[in-house]
């Protein structure tokens, strides 16, 4: 018998690269990247689905600093 605190239902947290402070947009190559070096069992779970739920996903926000300065 196992414990499991999940529910059936529950789908895992999408996220969006696009929001992650980690993507990192690079001029020299006209591009945008991840900047967290990922395992290859990461890397092919990114890749192969699209409901990846990135555990290193931190939302960017440009303007926390402001926030601890006031």
């Amino acid at each position: 018998m196992t414990n499991n605190n999940k529910k059936k239902d529950e789908k895992p947290k999408v996220t969006s690269c696009d929001l992650c402070q980690y993507y990192i947009y690079d001029e020299e190559d006209d591009s945008y990247f991840c900047s967290v070096n990922l395992d290859e069992d990461e890397m092919y779970r990114f890749l192969s689905s699209s409901n990846y739920a990135c555990p290193y996903f931190v939302m960017y926000d440009e303007y926390k600093i402001v926030r601890k300065q006031n």
